[in-house]
């Protein structure tokens, strides 16, 4: 599988150098950890049901609406360290895009060429595929 990084896509582009920067995934969870801390916290009304991502093992809420410019907006947050971090790679590659691009970004290929899909557990894995599930249904409704 191979991925081509969106144009424009700056954010991502920083984690993924970063990401080949670093020798061993030790460092790179540390990395990813260091992600999520960065995140910032979401209004206390969005830690609802309603905004919960069924499928992942920890909490994970996603906030989602549109930009002025009709790309999504998306905040994240979880209440597991790792996880959080892996909310924020997801927003990397998602937040601020125009719709039709998240529909065609191919977000487990993605992971495939950055080696994170070898070293998720498999309740991560499934949590990071209900959070990108998630994510293109929203901007599948427009």
């Amino acid at each position: 599988m191979t991925f081509t990084l969106p144009p424009g896509n700056t954010r991502l582009q920083a984690i993924v150098g970063d990401l080949d920067f670093l020798d061993d995934w030790d460092e790179r969870y540390r990395y990813l950890i260091d992600l999520g801390r960065k995140l910032e916290p979401l209004p206390q009304e969005a830690y609802s049901e309603a905004n919960r991502v069924p499928g992942c093992a920890s909490q994970v809420w996603l906030l989602m609406g549109r930009n002025a410019d009709g790309s999504l907006a998306i905040r994240g947050d979880s209440d597991a360290l790792i996880v959080k971090g892996l909310v924020a790679l997801v927003l990397a590659m998602f937040d601020g895009r125009p719709l039709a691009e998240v529909a065609g970004l191919d977000a487990p290929a993605f992971f495939v060429a950055i080696g994170l899909k070898d070293h998720l557990t498999s309740q991560r894995a499934n949590g990071l595929a209900s959070m990108v599930a998630r994510i293109k249904a929203e901007a599948a409704r427009g």
